[in-house]
């Protein structure tokens, strides 16, 4: 099945930027902070990375895939159907948008993301998807640094950070998990309105 996950990237020129089988095993490191079942949410998708190499090592898992990108939202529905996986929903939106939906607020055991943005963007798109007691892992490298300014925001917006686990992999020597629980709920007002978390990151205060 990966194989053929790899396959259905490679097909579509310019989904990655280098379509290397590599990637697909990278999102394998996340397994180790999973559960076999539970409700996840891969936030800015992509080609599906790191979601649909997890939903296929643990079918057990209800995955949403939350793509803004019309083709690469396309993309994605094509390999559910050509997988014929089930309990994958993908949907086309931004995160500033479905962050906010009663479907998808506070929502999910785990949500899971990889190469979207830096820490302090990423927790305010990711973390209004979590359930209190649930948990953001973040696909990262060398992220020391960029956690520490994230911390303010992070708390802001209900989180804790609970670890940055080294988990490398033939695509990431250096890769780490960084690992946020839910504590509290995010306050209403985040996230905030499209583009504004990348234009004006949380700080503390």
């Amino acid at each position: 099945m990966d194989q053929i996950l790899f396959e259905l990237l490679a097909a579509w020129p310019g989904l990655l930027g280098r379509p290397d089988p590599e990637l697909v095993e990278d999102s394998l490191v996340l397994l180790d902070f999973l559960p076999e079942s539970g409700r996840v949410i891969d936030v800015g998708s992509g080609g599906g990375l790191p979601g649909l190499p997890l939903k296929l090592a643990r079918p057990a898992l209800d995955l949403t895939l939350l793509e803004a990108n019309g083709r690469k939202a396309a993309f994605l529905q094509q390999v559910v159907a050509s997988l014929a996986l089930s309990g994958v929903l993908v949907v086309r939106a931004r995160a500033e948008a479905a962050g906010r939906l009663p479907a998808h607020r506070e929502a999910y055991d785990i949500a899971v993301v990889r190469a979207l943005a830096p820490m302090p963007v990423l927790a305010e798109l990711c973390l209004p998807f979590v359930r209190v007691g649930g948990r953001l892992l973040a696909m990262k490298a060398h992220a020391e640094a960029e956690v520490r300014l994230a911390l303010p925001a992070i708390e802001k917006l209900g989180g804790r950070l609970r670890e940055v686990a080294p988990a490398p992999s033939a695509a990431r020597s250096s890769g780490v998990v960084v690992v946020v629980s839910k504590e509290r709920s995010t306050p209403a007002e985040y996230p905030r309105r499209a583009g504004l978390p990348a234009r004006r990151p949380l700080a503390g205060g």
